[in-house]
């Protein structure tokens, strides 16, 4: 399997007056599982076109392997693309959907015709295809399907045949543009699992675009996370969730999403949360706290809150809490479903967090460094 490295510089574009990228620069390296992320309309899925070839940037490079293709046609870059909507032919059987990109490269325009094609294409190429074919069918685990049109196949068996008609083109990388969008939770957890294994079977380079972030977190080596046409944080799965460069990043990535509080920070470099210390210090000026649900617990003391429900998922628990504070914010707090103690709606109760996983950032939004005060009050 050919794999080769994706290298973006100064990439920007625009459709008429709105800008959509902002000056990318990325590097994929060969063989990397590599996302973009985001929300609808913040620039991934261009980016990816940009790379296939199919839209032209306003700026910038494009370097396969490193070799500039920025002006080469989609064809000539050697990348195999799976879209949302899988893009099968509904007339051919899956067999000729996955043969598709072989026989174009393969066989001249007459060699392709239906029924002069059986004459005049060399057997020996019709053998090659056929038997590579065969292997990604046997790859991806769809054998049987060979002779099946693809409207006799369910989602998931149609997104196996995009992904080995891809497959077979042994290209330098796959581009994915939201494959799984079109599945149902159950199968969309089971191809993630299926997407996970093929690329580390193939160890092949893969450029994944999703909005899901739990895709691109069980997936990815790394995760470009893109905000109004812009990379605003790349870095490996745990990096984003656990040093979030910025508020925007820390908001998007976490499920339930993360806790926010205002913060003060003192002259002395005390920060406080609901009029309490936290143990924390930091450069002065206001700030924005976030703590995860997971590092939020019950305590006899601490912050005031009083419970508005519990949801039990499996083993997790989650307890939407509101503080009982001036401003009155709602955080989520999330236990073993084993270990929680019974409490009803409205009952009081104290929170408190764990200082060294607590996260600020600035008026801007960037984050802050924090250091350790002593013992902690919230």
């Amino acid at each position: 399997m050919s794999r080769q490295s994706v290298d973006l510089s100064g990439i920007s574009k625009s459709f008429a007056q709105t800008s959509v990228l902002q000056t990318i620069d990325l590097t994929v390296r060969e063989g990397e599982f590599l996302s973009l992320v985001g929300m609808s309309g913040c620039g991934k899925s261009t980016l990816l076109r940009i790379i296939a070839g199919l839209e032209t940037p306003d700026s910038g490079t494009v370097r396969i392997g490193g070799t500039d293709v920025t002006a080469r046609d989609p064809s000539d870059r050697n990348l195999a693309m799976v879209f949302q909507s899988y893009a099968l032919y509904p007339h051919m059987t899956v067999r000729q959907n996955i043969a598709t990109p072989l026989r174009m490269r393969q066989l001249t325009l007459t060699q392709r015709l239906p029924l002069l094609g059986r004459v005049l294409a060399p057997r020996a190429v019709l053998t090659r295809i056929n038997a590579e074919v065969a292997q990604a069918a046997e790859t991806l685990q769809i054998a049987h399907l060979l002779d099946r049109k693809p409207g006799q196949l369910s989602g998931g068996q149609r997104q196996r045949v995009a992904l080995a008609r891809a497959l077979v083109r042994q290209p330098a990388a796959f581009l994915m543009d939201e494959p799984l969008s079109n599945l149902d939770a159950k199968l969309r957890a089971h191809m993630r699992d299926e997407l996970a294994a093929l690329h580390r079977r193939l160890g092949a380079t893969f450029i994944y675009v999703t909005h899901d972030q739990v895709e691109a977190m069980t997936m990815s080596d790394r995760i470009a996370l893109m905000i109004d046409g812009r990379i605003e944080q790349l870095g490996t799965p745990d990096d984003l969730y656990r040093t979030p460069a910025t508020l925007a990043v820390a908001r998007f990535i976490g499920s339930p999403t993360i806790n926010l509080l205002a913060a003060e920070v003192a002259a002395s470099g005390r920060v406080t949360v609901c009029g309490r210390a936290t143990g924390l210090l930091a450069d002065r000026g206001p700030a924005t706290l976030g703590i995860r649900a997971e590092d939020l617990r019950l305590a006899p003391d601490g912050i005031p809150a009083r419970l508005l429900r519990a949801e039990t998922h499996g083993a997790d628990r989650y307890l939407t809490c509101r503080l009982m504070t001036d401003e009155g914010q709602t955080v989520v707090l999330r236990q073993n479903a084993s270990d929680a103690q019974t409490i009803s709606p409205e009952d009081a109760l104290h929170l408190r967090f764990a200082p060294d996983r607590a996260h600020l950032f600035g008026a801007e939004g960037q984050r802050m460094a924090l250091r350790l005060a002593g013992k902690v009050a919230a």
